[in-house]
């Protein structure tokens, strides 16, 4: 970790619904030393008191949508960096160290590649609506991605400065499109991708799902 990160701090921001079984696993396995904040958007279980239980900041999003919860965690964290991953248990919170070392003074982002360990890890239907998006970000706007973003370490001043993105699942799109536009540089980075410790995925977990994320894709300009 670079003398400035030390300095200014790590929050992990951890959108949540639903994901009371999963957390634990999730949570236990931050680093030591970085801050965490789990937002709340809507869940119908013991997710927040589960979070708190942990020592997680837990803070309440009432408008549905995985970039609106983003959204604001990143308001509510005090850092100078952030780190946004899912709570569902699919990525392993201890390799966001390799990521954080990819953060040099000329880096804006770092972004996570997943790769997963077992072939039903990664829905066929989910994976290949990754690659056209991915191949969208390359063509059109030059960006040295091969995935949309699950995993990322970002500076917050520079992220907070771009406003609001995409309320649902368009948000890991809308930001890197968004990060393109304004010059950022971009590092990515391979990262173990797993199935879900528990439960069923709100967007991979089904093509109706994944149908719905992709029209929010898609609506990102």
């Amino acid at each position: 970790m670079t003398e400035s990160n030390e300095v200014s701090g790590v929050t992990v921001v951890i959108p949540c619904r639903d994901e009371a079984g999963a957390l634990p696993g999730v949570l236990s396995a931050i680093p030591t030393g970085y801050r965490v904040i789990v937002v709340d958007n809507g869940s119908t279980d013991n997710t927040a008191a589960v979070a708190r239980a942990a020592g997680a900041l837990v803070i309440e999003e009432s408008t549905p949508g995985y970039g609106s919860a983003v959204h604001a965690g990143v308001l509510a964290a005090s850092t100078g960096v952030v780190a946004v991953l899912d709570g569902d248990g699919s990525m392993d919170p201890r390799e966001l160290p390799s990521l954080l070392a990819e953060l040099a003074p000329d880096v804006d982002m770092v972004v996570g590649r997943r790769r997963p360990v077992r072939s039903h890890a990664w829905p066929w239907h989910a994976r290949l609506g990754n690659l056209l998006v991915a191949a969208r970000l390359r063509h059109r706007y030059g960006l040295p991605v091969h995935d949309i973003a699950a995993m990322r370490v970002i500076r917050r001043a520079p992220l907070v400065a771009l406003g609001p993105l995409h309320p649902r699942s368009g948000y890991p799109l809308a930001l890197l499109v968004a990060a393109a536009r304004a010059g950022w540089r971009l590092v990515e980075r391979d990262i173990t991708y797993r199935p879900r410790t528990h439960g069923t995925s709100k967007v991979s977990g089904s093509v109706r799902g994944t149908v719905h994320a992709a029209q929010d894709f898609w609506s990102v300009r």
